[in-house]
């Protein structure tokens, strides 16, 4: 999933943390993205569920206080994400018992934009004079999200 092109992803990761990466990088971050977005709706399957719905509104996915400051940064940044590019990787993951709204569904490019905000800005408190992080900053990041998300 590349929710975003090369020239968009540098320049989002520039205005969002000062950080130099470039096309090698794109897969890292499409693969961070999937799998975390992945993991939010498999969280918000289960609240949906326990509510007994069958339809994942967006308030059943688990956005924290920080993601959701995040979100709001990434808005500031007036960047796109496509929707479609989303919808196919998700598409490849084994599916959910739910069936996404289409609020929630509309909400996805957001999500993956504040995502994506909030690792940039974990690669700089990892190392906060890293320019242009390494394999090592990644999986830092990597690790920190798996245990929050």
């Amino acid at each position: 999933m590349t929710v975003m092109g090369v020239s968009r992803f540098e320049r989002f990761f520039r205005l969002a943390a000062s950080l130099n990466v470039d096309k090698d990088d794109l897969k890292r971050h499409s693969d961070f993205v999937s799998e975390k977005l992945y993991d939010l709706l498999i969280a918000g399957q289960a609240t949906a569920s326990a509510n007994r719905r069958d339809i994942l509104q967006p308030q059943d996915l688990p956005i924290t206080k920080g993601l959701q400051e995040s979100i709001h940064a990434f808005r500031k940044l007036d960047e796109d994400v496509e929707l479609e590019p989303i919808l196919a990787q998700l598409a490849t993951w084994p599916p959910l018992d739910v069936t996404l709204s289409e609020e929630t569904e509309a909400r996805l490019p957001e999500v993956v934009g504040g995502l994506s905000f909030a690792l940039a800005r974990t690669m700089k408190i990892i190392d906060p004079d890293v320019k242009n992080p390494q394999t090592v900053h990644w999986e830092r990041a990597f690790r920190i999200f798996g245990l929050l998300l």
